[in-house]
């Protein structure tokens, strides 16, 4: 089943005739001119009144109904701007960079989400124990056979069987089109939460689940129009490897990503993963030290312990913990030996995926200077999403990048497009040519990925004379998303992780059962959401991660904080205390060391949130 906008098909002159004779409705009429504006608004979500502020009014809008379709299907993809005031730009207003402030649940929801997740396991083993007596056909594969030990033990695979699979339906959900403002789902059925058959029916839902930062997953555009272009032009791929060479393209591109963020050079990778595993290994060897944020990415993880070098993990965000360590490796040297490290190496994430905090970068940049290490920060989720400029973590905090030694990142966030980069000195960008397995073996990104990247990134730039100011447009939107939907979630009384400044809103839910009901309830509101627990994140820390873009509009950050509200009183999930935010008034130093029981808790009224959010966001916030 298509989405609403494209169910209209085209007929020929004769089924039009024959339609219109038995209708009487002519497709110019005021009948279908209503139709296609009330379509408008169910895509676009929008109350009629609404629909008079933020979007086209039906006394606005074109009169042709196939026009308010495409016009539809345009803001399901990207929504329109309501006012100015709902933008922001994204920068470190100056000053001390405090430690991140985290609330805490109160200790009865601690216990039960500890209690929750034993009885599911006692529950998951007793039903092992009993399977293999009288169900021993389903347990095959996970025991030795003929002499073979299994690869894969009942014992390894424990977590997916008995407790992954009771929420399998909140995970994987398929969909069709673009993952924009609004993602089409295909509906599905199941039994056992194992096996799900499709039933050939969509749900149009706004969309919080993607990495859509800046809003350029759009089927029309600039970007779309120039990949196209590029498709027809020149083909698909050059079917060779970097190593072996590149396009015109591919190099305008690498140049383009170093001026971007203020590197000598810089080189393009196919796959994001893939640059972070291979990167490390070409850098660094045995005999020397990497210093990893203890909530480093997988594949940062993954080409550390290819490179061979030894690991240690600090505390995340902990200066004092990261300085420690540094102390300790530089006086006391490699085990056993006691020589001194080759090389010391501390990478961090520009913006950390799971909890959106950002590294505190000119605390680790003064550390640097005492400690002369190097330092490598993957700016996978910042780079496009913050910054007056969009150029990620050093231009938020108005830092030169040349103190960075090596910069990453990743295109398929902001840019639209799938792959990454390396940015650092034309040294360092040299051996990595020459060194590096994914430029070696791997393969070049195909040409209408490039030009995927290469035209989102002059709109970020602001170099596309011909789409002005677009490209700033979209980062002071998501900018102010971001901030009002949390300070709103703060203020209605959930626990928020993150940055203020941060497009990723981690919704703390904790206990086990709360997350298939939150997801649930979310999708029967018809908003798609991801929800995450372990291993991704520790055992008792699970959460809702709500992925703000620059395609929402306000009135899509209300509904989404009316749901939220709603969903939140039924499940019991406002916990905050409020010394992370969301209060009345600002937390004086007398009231913040008495501590978190002696201060109100923020517990607003949707109405007081909706009718202050849009000044207070613009705003400092506390």
């Amino acid at each position: 089943m298509m989405p609403r906008w494209k169910r209209s098909k085209p007929r020929s002159e004769k089924d039009a005739a024959a339609s219109g004779g038995g209708s009487g409705v002519s497709s110019d009429s005021p009948t279908a001119h209503s139709t296609a504006v009330a379509s408008l608004r169910a895509v676009s979500g929008c109350s009629p009144d609404a629909m008079r502020t933020t979007a086209v009014t039906q006394d606005q809008a074109p009169s042709d109904p196939e026009a308010m379709r495409k016009l539809a299907k345009q803001h399901a993809e990207f929504g329109p701007l309501g006012d100015p005031s709902h933008l922001y730009t994204s920068e470190h207003p100056g000053g001390e960079i405090p430690d991140p402030v985290i609330d805490e649940p109160p200790y009865f929801v601690v216990l039960t989400t500890y209690v929750s997740f034993l009885v599911l396991i006692f529950l998951g083993h007793f039903h092992d124990f009993v399977d293999k007596w009288f169900r021993s056909h389903t347990y095959r594969h996970l025991r030795p056979q003929n002499g073979y030990a299994s690869l894969y033990s009942d014992f390894e695979s424990f977590y997916t069987r008995r407790l992954k699979q009771r929420i399998n339906d909140c995970f994987e959900r398929p969909i069709v089109g673009v993952p924009g403002r609004h993602v089409t789902l295909l509906d599905r059925t199941t039994e056992d939460n194992l096996h799900f058959r499709l039933t050939g029916t969509t749900t149009d839902t706004l969309n919080l689940s993607s990495y859509n930062y800046l809003g350029f997953a759009q089927s029309e555009g600039p970007c779309t129009d120039y990949a196209e272009e590029v498709l027809r032009r020149d083909g698909i791929c050059i079917a060779s490897t970097p190593d072996g060479g590149i396009t015109k393209l591919h190099a305008e591109v690498e140049d383009q990503i170093a001026r971007f963020v203020g590197k000598e050079d810089a080189v393009v990778f196919s796959m994001g993963f893939v640059t972070n595993a291979t990167i490390f290994p070409a850098i660094m060897e045995k005999g020397c030290l990497i210093l990893s944020d203890e909530l480093n990415h997988a594949s940062i993880r993954f080409g550390a312990r290819l490179s061979g070098a030894a690991i240690q993990v600090f505390a995340h965000n902990n200066m004092a913990d990261l300085e420690k360590r540094l102390r300790e490796a530089i006086s006391q040297g490699q085990p056993r030996t006691h020589r001194p490290w080759k090389k010391i190496l501390v990478t961090v994430e520009g913006l950390f995926s799971m909890e959106g905090t950002m590294c505190n970068l000119p605390r680790i940049l003064a550390l640097k200077k005492k400690y002369k290490f190097h330092l490598f920060v993957d700016e996978a989720h910042s780079i496009g999403a913050v910054g007056r400029h969009g150029r990620g973590v050093c231009d938020y905090f108005k830092v030169d990048p040349a103190e960075v030694d090596i910069l990453m990142g990743t295109f398929t966030k902001s840019f639209g497009a799938n792959g990454g980069y390396i940015a650092a000195d034309k040294a360092i960008i040299d051996k990595i040519r020459c060194t590096n397995a994914g430029q070696i073996f791997g393969e070049a990104p195909s040409l209408p990925v490039l030009a995927q990247i290469y035209s989102s990134l002059r709109l970020i730039a602001d170099e596309d004379p011909l789409h002005p100011g677009e490209g700033r447009e979209r980062m002071q939107r998501l900018a102010f998303n971001s901030r009002y939907l949390r300070l709103g979630l703060k203020r209605l009384g959930f626990i928020v992780y993150g940055h203020d400044d941060s497009p990723i809103v981690p919704l703390m839910l904790y206990n086990p059962a709360k997350m298939p009901a939150f997801s649930r309830e979310m999708l029967r509101r018809k908003i798609s959401v991801v929800v995450v627990t372990y291993p991704a994140t520790p055992l008792e820390l699970s959460r809702a991660r709500l992925c703000i873009s620059a395609a929402h509009t306000k009135d899509d950050l209300d509904r989404i904080l009316q749901a939220c509200d709603e969903i939140g009183d039924a499940l019991e999930l406002k916990f905050s205390s409020g010394i992370a935010g969301g209060l009345r008034e600002p937390l004086s130093a007398h009231d913040s060391s008495k501590g978190p029981g002696t201060i109100e808790p923020p517990r607003w009224s949707l109405e007081e949130v909706i009718a202050r959010g849009t000044h207070d966001a613009n705003r400092p916030l506390y």
